[in-house]
């Protein structure tokens, strides 16, 4: 997947059981997750919440600040190939990411082949994203911007055009200002303050905490 302004993921946990398969339960938990290790604490979570289960198999999709992909799907004891991958199908087929899906699935006693988990855990995802809020979030860069006490009102007026919210900021004889501002923007901006205040401004791009 290429790098956008924006992307896809949603804005809340959720979860749905599909009509027992042969006997068998499929219970589709996804949510928003921002880094690997919120991953693997909504996985135990899960783990924890339906501990009497048979499997728990899981696929996620992460994307960093410049747009780079990590992903992974397990069958967590199924079949290769039967349940992780359909479920990454699911998400893939919504264009979502910064998401975690896992389908848990409590044997009812008739094994369903490959064919049928591959169906049944592809259904269980389908229906659960189907379910969920979708958000799209855009991409953001925090800029430090500084600059004398007597352009407050032209810079201030600036960010109100820019639809950008003032952040932290600290003041005395010079102003220096923190904002969040959507990346295609951010030239627009940087232009814009350099003319308001009549070169005598100064902006640093910041690292995301």
């Amino acid at each position: 997947m290429s790098q956008s302004e924006s992307f896809l993921t949603l804005a809340a946990r959720v979860r749905h059981e599909i009509p027992k398969v042969r006997g068998s339960r499929f219970v589709a938990t996804a949510a928003p997750v921002q880094s690997p290790g919120e991953i693997e604490e909504f996985l135990r979570q899960v783990r924890k919440e339906l501990h009497d289960a048979s499997h728990h198999p899981y696929a996620w999709r992460l994307r960093d600040s410049s747009g780079l992909d990590a992903f992974r799907s397990s069958d967590d004891g199924e079949p290769s190939s039967s349940s992780g991958k359909p479920i990454l199908q699911q998400i893939d087929s919504k264009n979502l990411t910064q998401i975690v899906v896992v389908v848990t699935r409590y044997f009812g006693g008739t094994k369903l082949g490959v064919g049928g988990l591959v169906r049944a855990y592809g259904e269980a995802a389908r229906e659960v994203l189907s379910r969920a809020r979708v958000l799209e979030v855009f991409r953001t860069q925090p800029i430090e911007l500084c600059f004398p006490y007597e352009f407050t009102g032209r810079v201030q007026g600036l960010l109100t055009s820019l639809g950008i919210k003032k952040g932290q900021s600290t003041c005395s004889a010079a102003v220096t200002l923190i904002v969040e501002i959507r990346e295609s923007l951010v030239d627009k901006l940087l232009r814009n303050f350099a003319e308001c205040t009549g070169g005598q401004g100064r902006h640093r791009r910041l690292e995301r905490q």
